[in-house]
Formats: C-alpha cells, structure tokens, sequence
C-alpha cells in the first residue's frame, strides 16, 4: 500500500505539473496570442482556463474527498444473505457486491488530457513563433513576431512541452482504460473474474452471464447522469435478465474455493529483504525476471510460513501465516463475527449501567485494531514447499468433485 508520506509527495508532484504547465502556457499564450487583441484570442484563453480550472477542482476534490467507502464492520440487512458474500478479516465486515479494496485512487482524467492537449499546442505554437522571430521580422511581418524568447523563457517551455506530452501519453490511457470500463460496466478486478468465471467452465456447457451488464447505452447511462452523480447507493445496482444481486459474490465464492484447494505451503529458508530489486542477496537472475505488477514485495524471516498461490519462475506471491502471538486465528471468521453480533444483542437486553463505566465497556474492543494480513511477492529461492497431507487430500477432493460435475 501507498505510506501517507509518499501519497502526499506524490499528491505535491501532481500539483505542481499542473501548475508550471498552466502558468508557462498562460505566459506564452499573452505573447503569441493575446486575449486582449482579438475575439479569437479571447475564446482561446478562456477555455484553456477552464479546462485548467476543472483539472485543478477534479484533482483536489479526489484528494479531498475520495471515493465512497462501506461503513466499517458493513453487514447485509437480510442476515441469510450473508451466506454469499465474502468476509474480509481486516475490515471486521462482509464484503458488499462490487466493492474492492483500492490501493490507489485517481480521477479528473478527461479534463487532465483536455487541458494538457490545449496547452501543447499553445506552448508549440509559441516557441514556433518565438524562434523564427528573425525571420517575421526581416520580411517585414511584425504583426507576428509578438513572442520574445529569452534563455529562461525557452528552456522552461521545451521542460513543460515535455511534461505536457507526458501527461497526454500517461493520463490518455488511464482514460482509455476508464471509458471501456464504463462502456462494459465492468471494473478491472471483475474482468479477472469474468475471466477466471469463463476458465472454469472450459468444457462444460454450462456458460456464465455478467450480471451488471445492461447494454452499452444503458451502462453508460449509469455514470453520466444528467445530475452528475453516480446511480443507486452502492450495495444495490442495476443488474441484467436471469441474474439476481449476489450472482457475482457466488462466482467470487466458488473461485475463493478452488484458490483455497491450489495453494500450496512453503516455509523461508533464507532471509527476505522485500526489496523491489534484491540484486545483492539474490542476484541478477532474479531481479532481471520479476512480476509485472505493481503489488507489495513482503519482508521474511527464517522459519516464516507462507500460503503460496501464484507461482512464477524466479518468484512466488502468498499471505504469510501469521503465529497466534502476532495476530488471532483467522479461521471460521465469519462464525466469530456472528457470536459478536450476538453478545453484542445479549448486552443490549442486560439493565443500563453507568454512563463512564458503559463508555470503558465500549472503549475496550475497538481500541484492539484488526492486523492487516501481510501478503506480497518473494524471491522463490528463499523458500522451500511443504508437504501436507491435509492440503493434498483437500486438493484431490476438490478436482475429483469438479471432474464429476463435468
């Protein structure tokens, strides 16, 4: 996960590329086409500065605000629904349908591209005029030769047609990327899960239909909204024919399962750093070869247990098993978390007591927060498997019982 210092490094960062690109641009544009000479000039600048004003306003108001999040320790009104959705150990509370954990959030994207389209041109356009200023001058074409570059004036707009150009390149496939999704209904994570849905019925003929998928007009219709705001509450959503609201959790379900079934139990034998490029404990080999993704590299020690469940050649992804010192059994959370509703019931039954004391009462459990599960990406050297019977029963039960279902 991103540390807070980093995000507000990074959150500085993009405030001043959107800064030092707008002031050079408004600096060159007096110049090269001034506001105050022509309407043209007039509507030219105005709309570069709003769209300026929209990437500054969008970007402040993700980092103000951010997205929607579900209350802490969330539950389903209907307690029988609970038996479809996902419980997630960090958050004390049931995963609702469609919502993820985020690691990194962003937005303002159209207008960002927008804006720093603009700015190119105008930036080119100035530095054109600029540098052939001689020559406008010589054939007797002053009315062009408005630009004067001098050495800062000309480094720092090639520096911010640079940055400019960077953020189209960079900014534009994150649009790209948001417009099909939009387009589809469907976020990035549940495409992995359509995927692995599809994967699962190889040589079935049983087929699996997206639920949220309701046209590309209609899914459309569910983000750009005439109030500009985002449609239903964000438990309940719009869901197609023949599908109902828990027809992706079970999906979800049924592949947590099988995941369970595949991972397999390796202990470290050599220390891990969690370094992103472990060149000098590992070598180049595997530092030349590691994932393509941008999740965690976790730290370990000897003795470490960790629950594999990706394999590459050099690497290994799994959840490090943590000893009941660092953090309480996970197993059969859901069950523990519906005794907790319950005692918390029975409490409610029993007389009042005084206000101090039912305030240390209520203080107690929730000054002990949940450990975060430590999972992430190690060199596969470091690690030896192990083998247990349980686990291999448990695998073959699976697949015999899935070859049946064929």
């Amino acid at each position: 996960m991103t540390t807070k210092p980093l995000r507000r490094n990074a959150e500085k960062c993009h405030e001043a590329i959107i800064k030092s690109i707008t002031f050079m641009t408004l600096y060159m544009n007096a110049m090269w086409w001034p506001p105050n000479r022509s309407l043209g000039g007039f509507v030219n600048q105005t709309i570069f500065l709003i769209l300026s004003a929209s990437t500054g306003f969008n970007f402040v108001m993700a980092s103000l605000i951010g997205p929607k999040f579900l209350p802490l320790r969330w539950r389903p009104k209907n307690p029988k629904d609970e038996q479809f959705l996902q419980f997630c150990s960090s958050c004390e509370g049931f995963k609702a349908p469609r919502s993820h954990h985020c690691r990194k959030c962003d937005s303002f994207l159209a207008f960002a591209v927008a804006g720093c389209l603009h700015a190119t041109v105008i930036l080119f356009g100035s530095l054109y005029a600029g540098l052939h200023r001689d020559w406008y001058v010589y054939y007797g074409q002053y009315s062009k030769a408005t630009v004067h570059l001098g050495l800062w004036s000309l480094i720092l707009g090639v520096f911010n047609i640079g940055l400019a150009i960077g953020v189209i390149i960079a900014v534009g496939m994150l649009l790209f990327f948001q417009v099909r999704a939009i387009v589809n209904n469907r976020t990035g994570i549940e495409d992995w899960i359509v995927e692995k849905a599809k994967h699962r019925r190889e040589g079935t003929e049983e087929t699996f239909r997206y639920p949220y998928d309701l046209g590309k007009w209609k899914n459309i219709m569910q983000v750009a909204s005439l109030t500009c705001s985002p449609i239903g509450n964000g438990v309940e959503w719009a869901i197609a024919e023949g599908c109902d609201q828990f027809t992706l959790t079970r999906e979800q379900l049924k592949q947590k399962s099988e995941k369970r079934a595949r991972t397999r139990t390796y202990s470290i034998n050599r220390s891990v750093s969690g370094s992103w490029v472990p060149l000098w404990s590992q070598g180049c080999r595997v530092c030349l070869s590691p994932p393509l993704t941008d999740e965690p590299r976790i730290k370990l020690d000897v003795g470490d247990v960790v629950r594999v469940t990706r394999w590459r050649k050099h690497w290994l992804f799994g959840e490090k098993v943590l000893e009941e010192t660092e953090e309480p059994e996970r197993n059969g959370t859901v069950q523990k978390a519906q005794k907790k509703h319950k005692q918390h019931k029975k409490k409610s039954d029993q007389p009042e007591v005084d206000e101090p004391e039912k305030e240390k009462e209520e203080e107690a459990p929730s000054s002990k927060t949940p450990h975060r599960r430590i999972r992430g990406w190690f060199p596969r050297q470091c690690a030896v498997e192990l083998v247990e019977d349980d686990d291999d029963t448990e695998q073959q039960k699976h697949f015999s019982e899935k070859k049946k279902n064929k």
